[in-house]
């Protein structure tokens, strides 16, 4: 069993074992989900590449080259936002 101790800002610190086994890295994103028998369960929060596939395809958008995006990047670093 993995014990940990609560700090007094509410933090706790995920033993080594316990994020090898889930295979968290630095700036994953967990989530805490709590049971009808209010146990709480410590899951990662996991995309694959193929579930954000098409996320931004929009129908009517004009398709652009990536020259015309890094202009358009360069302008508004430029601009300042």
């Amino acid at each position: 069993m993995q014990q940990t101790t609560l700090t007094s800002k509410g933090q706790i610190t995920i033993p080594k074992k316990v994020r090898e086994v889930l295979g968290l890295h630095l700036g994953d994103k967990i989530e805490f989900v709590i049971t009808d028998k209010n146990e709480v369960l410590l899951r990662p929060i996991t995309k694959k590449v193929d579930e954000m596939f098409g996320l931004l395809y929009q129908a009517d958008r004009k398709t652009v080259s990536v020259e015309q995006m890094d202009t358009s990047i360069r302008k508004k670093m430029q601009d300042g936002f």
